[in-house]
């Protein structure tokens, strides 16, 4: 198998790898040599996932239940598995997966930012293959080239900082009429980093803010 080979078989779902790792001996069942974390092909995504069936049908959770559908399907076809960070027990540890690609690290605001996607970084799921292949070259953290580091004061209210995340602070501001820009924009935090806003559209931001503070 090849990295080719895995992105062929994601490309017809919008998805793409955006990192991986060697795991340690004995840290997953069964033989597995590499992990592979698959996330959203930005911008192509939003207009291929609100097209599939499960945004039709008005059953809940359509994003999660489209993506097990379609990842477990390539993983069919690559002779993997695929697993997810939704729907445990077993829950797998895909901010330490991340943390370990290369390709993602702490921000200064304490959200996950990726070198290509920045705060706009999320996982559909994670391909377990038995073969240790080569990985993707790792990518620079954009926060050691980002003077400005926006992110820190973008949040009006002050609930992501090094020091943690004030969860009851955030969700009161979206309670109020302040915080309808973020309920329809994203997160303003998410929105300032400079590395990868633009490739997430806005209806794709406010589907996911529904989901976090309905």
């Amino acid at each position: 198998m090849t990295l080719r080979a895995v992105e062929d078989a994601l490309a017809p779902h919008a998805l793409t790898i955006l990192g991986g790792l060697h795991p340690d001996r004995d840290e997953l069942p069964g033989p597995v040599g590499t992990v592979l974390l698959i996330g959203p092909d930005e911008p192509r995504f939003w207009p291929h996932i609100r097209a599939q069936s499960e945004f039709a049908d008005r059953a809940p959770d359509p994003l999660d239940r489209w993506s097990r559908r379609v990842l477990e399907q390539a993983a069919g076809l690559l002779g993997a598995r695929a697993v997810f960070p939704f729907g445990g027990p077993p829950w797998h540890p895909f901010v330490d997966w991340a943390l370990r690609s290369g390709h993602a690290w702490h921000s200064p605001a304490t959200l996950l930012v990726h070198d290509r996607l920045g705060l706009f970084l999320s996982y559909r799921g994670a391909l377990l293959i038995d073969e240790r292949l080569d990985l993707p070259p790792a990518g620079r953290r954009p926060c050691d080239d980002c003077a400005a580091q926006p992110c820190r004061t973008a949040c009006p209210v002050g609930a992501l900082t090094p020091d943690g995340y004030d969860l009851g602070n955030c969700h009161e501001y979206l309670d109020r009429a302040a915080g309808a820009g973020c309920m329809s924009r994203g997160c303003a935090v998410r929105r300032a980093c400079p590395v990868g806003a633009w490739r997430r559209a806005t209806a794709q931001s406010a589907f996911h803010m529904r989901a976090f503070h309905p």
